[in-house]
């Protein structure tokens, strides 16, 4: 059934049929070659998968992302991070990193955020003098610091098909997101060094920032509320996506006071069309992830692993270099749902930490975002900069290269991933 279902999935996406449809068709093909296995089973599976509570926490992230970056808030962190960063070398670009790191603490999704910010920021920096292609490039990077910093949808995704505690995977998430913001930042500066970018003469007073600072306060804390009230168990993943779409609504109703009911009804739309997205793909995969544990392919495949290459160095790099190809064709959602339950079982045989597999994945996907050909966050990045994708990818390389590198140390230094 595996071997069927593979072939067909392969096809499909080569005809360009829609992931989630196209996970559900295949394991219905699989099912079908059995001869022996209900049809039903299919149907079955797609539909317990949406019963599942823990799963509610996805769109309830997502509205309280698109309550927080619709109205005043996100101007203002928009706002507070040009300020801190134009003054420096490289700083309108430096401004998109920064801007990822806050956002990622509101949004939880690479392409939303690569959307949101480069609707904003790639015509500024346009206007003042950067390449089309550098833009892009920089603002498809760096909104993968999105899916690290907590919340994320991607690794409340894996904590559901992999048994880790949400909580620990968005705290092992934060170091490596600072680290990968900090070497893209440096990448900004290197490039305005070597290409002659001088630094604009922009005076920016303390009190100005300062105020930025307390406007911004209330979603700059909202992860490190999200942290502790998942690390010290106040609260389940689910509950605090309803609290912070309750947090979301006061701020925007008491605080900033700009929510409509249009804006309102808008958030709620957008966030709902996220969220249905998303499912279909993770009811497809369930029903993929059945046939793959009936025919017990991902044990089998753990078992020949364990059984014919005896270093886990060797391991640990086969894994990443398959997910770096799984994750240029595919979006990260799928992604995880289907290489998750073959790496696990992988995994426990060599001793890999879980949490730290969690971040191996994570990052490896967030690099296939803006991989060619296949990049979503690096095609809206170019469609927005109205830059040809040759040139934009050529820029891409310092980034991909400092991604690499930090993939690679959190793949074999497990201090990285503490939490």
């Amino acid at each position: 059934m595996t071997l069927v279902m593979i072939i067909s999935f392969c096809v499909l996406m080569v005809l360009a049929v829609p992931v989630g449809y196209a996970l559900i068709i295949a394991a219905g093909l699989g099912v079908l070659f059995n001869g022996y296995v209900p049809l039903s089973v299919v149907a079955q599976q797609v539909y317990d998968q949406t019963q599942s509570f823990p799963m509610l926490a996805l769109p309830f992230f997502m509205l309280a992302g698109t309550l927080m970056l619709g109205g005043e808030l996100g101007r203002q962190l928009l706002e507070l991070a040009s300020r801190a960063m134009q003054r420096w070398r490289g700083g309108p670009l430096s401004t998109t990193v920064v801007s990822s790191v806050v956002f990622g603490g509101v949004s939880g999704s690479a392409v939303a955020n690569a959307s949101a910010l480069g609707s904003v920021l790639i015509p500024w920096q346009k206007r003042q003098g950067f390449p089309p292609a550098l833009c892009a490039a920089n603002n498809a990077t760096s909104a993968v610091i999105d899916v690290l910093i907590p919340p994320s949808i991607p690794m409340i995704l894996y904590a559901l098909i992999s048994g880790v505690s949400v909580g620990d995977l968005f705290i092992s998430g934060i170091l490596p997101g600072l680290m990968m913001a900090l070497s893209f930042i440096f990448v900004c500066w290197f490039i305005s060094v070597r290409r002659g970018y001088e630094a604009q003469a922009v005076k920016v007073r303390k009190r100005d920032l300062a105020k930025l600072a307390v406007q911004s306060f209330p979603a700059i804390i909202l992860p490190i509320l999200i942290v502790v009230l998942l690390r010290f168990g106040f609260a389940t993943p689910t509950e605090v996506s309803v609290l912070s779409v309750v947090y979301s609504l006061l701020l925007s109703l008491l605080f900033y006071r700009d929510l409509t009911w249009k804006r309102f009804c808008d958030n709620m739309v957008e966030a709902g069309v996220a969220t249905g997205v998303v499912m279909l793909v993770i009811m497809g995969s369930a029903a993929v992830g059945w046939v793959l544990t009936f025919d017990q392919a991902p044990q089998q495949m753990a078992e020949w692993v364990a059984t014919h290459i005896s270093s886990p160095v060797v391991i640990i790099l086969m894994m990443n270099i398959l997910m770096l190809i799984v994750g240029m064709p595919l979006d990260m959602p799928p992604a995880i749902l289907l290489l998750g339950p073959i790496f696990v079982p992988l995994a426990d045989a060599i001793g890999l930490d879980r949490v730290q597999l969690g971040l191996m994945m994570v990052i490896n996907l967030g690099i296939g975002l803006y991989t060619p050909p296949i990049g979503t966050t690096l095609f809206i990045s170019s469609s927005i900069a109205k830059a040809p994708l040759g040139t934009t990818t050529r820029e891409l390389w310092p980034y991909f290269g400092m991604a690499m590198l930090l993939l690679l140390a959190v793949s074999f230094i497990p201090a990285l991933t503490i939490y």
